[in-house]
This record gives structure tokens, sequence and C-alpha cells, in this order.
């Protein structure tokens, strides 16, 4: 594996910590307490746009490389096929006992849970132990909508210099989040913040990423600027977890603290991937971290933990008898970690790695292309 993909997955492996040490102290009530430290904690939640811009970066290149350098493009029926093997077997395995065990739905409920739908139906009680799924129906719209804005974009970037006008058009889609955003609090309809459209900024900053990736490929700039970049990452999240983004609780924060959120969020996940996907040096600190093989592990069983971990902290609650927001904090983070690495080496071993298996198989290799010209890359007159 190479190390730029390494690292990537180091950093999955710590977004996927931070929304599990996030629900630990959520259900614990150590999330709301007093204290710099319980802010901090309360905004844990920056793992969901970092995944968000990853997916972006990931999926987005192999399209910005087909504009770019003219290779072939992906084929959207066998990327879409690829992504139902990558993210249903496991998500069906996980939620299916969940709503076995704690839910009495009808088969319309159980319907609109195995085909991620969910977020649709606002009426509906969230099941326990499925409280994080939230994110994955926004995961699989734009999984879906993906190929169409690749293929807009490749219209808009023919003429002229490619990589800038690609660039330029996917800076339409943030306004597009800020849109939402405003819609959501001025109409006052919460329902909006979990359909794709709210979080389009997340995924525009990786499809953003991905372009400089195949443009500039390594950035001596970045290199050398890598550190001070995550140190800022650090001092935005700093700013993130205090009111200026709105409450720590369920409370609906007002328009300028929605909007600040958002582009917080969206500068902290932009620092903390940039370093790494923008600037690989294997022999660099930084890489050593996050892409040295125990991290690089546990990124790429990341989705299982974060599947397994909130069914498995309630599991435990509910065992253990413990009150609401009154549980044992280290207790529940000891065993609900320990539990949930081995569900998800199990299930990574078991589903994941075969059903990837499985879409390789069936996606043969393109034949490469024929040599051309390089495109020039400073802007037309």
């Amino acid at each position: 594996m190479r190390s730029r993909d390494a690292a990537l997955d180091g950093i999955r492996a710590f977004a996927a910590l931070g929304v599990w040490l996030l629900h630990v102290g959520s259900n614990t009530g150590v999330m709301y307490r007093e204290g710099m430290f319980a802010w901090m904690m309360s905004r844990l939640g920056i793992a969901v746009p970092i995944f968000f811009l990853l997916s972006g970066l990931l999926l987005y290149r192999p399209w910005a490389r087909a504009v770019i350098e003219d290779t072939p493009r992906p084929k959207p029926l066998r990327y879409l096929w690829r992504r139902v093997l990558r993210v249903m077997p496991v998500y069906w395995l996980v939620t299916g006992l969940a709503l076995w065990a704690w839910t009495s739905f009808d088969w319309t409920g159980w319907l609109k849970w195995m085909l991620l739908l969910q977020n649709f139906f606002q009426g509906d009680p969230v099941p326990d132990g499925l409280y994080q799924m939230w994110t994955l129906p926004i995961e699989m719209s734009f999984y879906v909508v993906l190929p169409v804005l690749a293929w807009l974009l490749h219209l808009f970037a023919r003429r002229g210099n490619r990589p800038v006008r690609l660039l330029v058009g996917i800076g339409v889609l943030p306004l597009i989040s800020v849109a939402a955003v405003v819609a959501t609090r001025l109409l006052e309809q919460p329902q909006i913040a979990l359909l794709l459209p709210y979080h389009l900024i997340y995924f525009a900053c990786g499809m953003a990423l991905a372009v400089l990736s195949v443009w500039i490929g390594h950035s001596r700039v970045v290199d050398s600027l890598a550190p001070q970049l995550l140190v800022l990452a650090a001092l935005l999240y700093a700013a993130l977890s205090t009111g200026l983004a709105g409450p720590r609780t369920l409370t609906l924060p007002t328009l300028s603290q929605s909007l600040w959120r958002v582009t917080l969020e969206a500068a902290v996940a932009v620092l903390v991937v940039a370093p790494f996907a923008l600037a690989s040096r294997p022999d660099s600190l930084r890489h050593r971290v996050l892409g040295n093989p125990v991290t690089a592990y546990m990124g790429r069983i990341s989705y299982s933990f974060f599947l397994w971990h909130a069914p498995v902290i309630t599991l435990q609650l509910k065992l253990t008898g413990a009150q609401p927001f009154a549980g044992d904090f280290v207790s529940v983070a000891v065993v609900s970690f320990v539990v949930t690495m081995l569900l998800s080496v199990g299930s990574y071993h078991l589903i994941e790695a075969p059903a990837l298996r499985l879409s390789r198989h069936r996606s043969a290799p393109s034949r490469p292309p024929r040599a051309r010209a390089p495109l020039p890359v400073a802007p037309a007159p």
C-alpha cells in the first residue's frame, strides 16, 4: 500500500475513534459537564466532515484524472456496484441485529432502514444503538450523484485550462451548503441538516483536493508548511469548541452559529487532510504517526468500528442498568472499545474484505490509454 493511502487510512482511524469517544462522552454525561475538555469532546463530531471530505477526495480522483490526463473515466454502474458492496453488507448485519433486538418496526420500518432511507422520514423514531447511522444516507446520496457531478464538471472543464475550470466548478458546491444552512434556520426545518445539500461543502473540499492531487501531485509548499497547517487545524478546532459554533446540547443553533460551525469544520478537515493528500513524504513524522501499520490497519477496519460502536455502547448500558447520562466513563470506554474492536476485526475479515474482493473481481482493469502530449498547466490566454 502506498504511504499516502496508509496515512489517509490513519486519518480515518482517528476519525472513527473520535466518533466513538464522542458517543462514550455523551452517553455517560461527561460531554455536558463544565470545562474546556467537555466542550472539545463535544466537537469530536468533526470526524464526520473528515469522513465526507475523504470520500470526495478518494472517489472523485479517478474522474479528475480522466479530465486532466485524458485517462478513461470510471464506468458509473461499475462504480455504484462497488459502492454497494463496500457499504451495505456490514450495514445490513449491524442494523438488522439492532432492529431485531430493540424495535417493533413493521416491514415498512425495516425497509426504510435497510435501504438507507431513514433520513427522509423524519417522523420515525431512531432505534436504540443506531443513532450514528444518520451519516450513511448522506454518504450514499453523494455516491449516487457523484457520476452526474463528474459529468457536468467534465463538460465545463473541456474548454480552457481544465484543472482551473474544475476547481471553479467545484467552488459552486459550497454555495449549495450555505443555502441549505440558511434554509434550515430561517424556515425552521432542522431535517434539512440530514440531507446531502447541507453537507456538500465537505465533499466539495475533498473533490478540490482530488483535483489538486492530480494537477500538482506532491507539493513542496504544502510539505514545508505541514506542521503549521496541523497546528492551525488544532487552533481552529479550539475555536470550534466554543459557543461560537453553537451549543453542545441538542438545542438548535442560530443561523450565525450554524454558518460558523460549517465553515470551521470544513477548514479543520481541509487542514488535517491536505498535508497527507498533497504532500506525501513517507519519512516525515506525520506519516510515521498516521501511516504506521497499526493505525493503517485500524483505518481499514474503521467502517466496521463506526457501525458497531453505538450498538455495543447501548447494549453495555442496558446490561449494567446505567441511568441516562450517568454511566461510568472509564468502564464504558474500555469495555466498548475492546468489544467493538473484536467485532470490527471479525466483520472486516469475514464480510468487508470478501465483498471488496468480489467488487475487484467483477471490475476488470481497463486497457491503459495511449500516451498523449501533456496538457498545459498555465491558464490559457
